[in-house]
């Protein structure tokens, strides 16, 4: 049941990036709607097989897909906590 639905998840992916493609007209908006869809399918995939193989592809796509929008954007991709920095972040204010 739940390879059908990774599956069905990954066809709908494509459909719903060319959807947002036609609602927003923004292939930026369109390609996360996509990247995110198909990291989901990823991890439905994963639940069904769990092995070390179908482990290592779930997070090869979501590392392809953090590099791609960093890439996309312009912007570096985000880091995993504040702490890891090294720096404080008591200073920032709130919103």
């Amino acid at each position: 049941m739940t390879r059908v639905l990774a599956t069905a998840t990954t066809a709908l992916a494509t459909f719903a990036g060319l959807a947002a493609l036609v609602g927003t007209r923004s292939w930026r908006c369109a390609l996360r709607v996509l990247l995110d869809l198909l990291t989901a399918a990823g991890l439905l995939r994963l639940a069904v097989d769990q092995g070390w193989a179908e482990l290592a592809a779930a997070a090869a796509i979501v590392l392809l897909r953090r590099l791609l929008w960093a890439a996309l954007t312009g912007a570096a991709p985000p880091r995993l906590s504040a702490a890891s920095s090294g720096q404080e972040d008591h200073h920032l204010p709130l919103r």
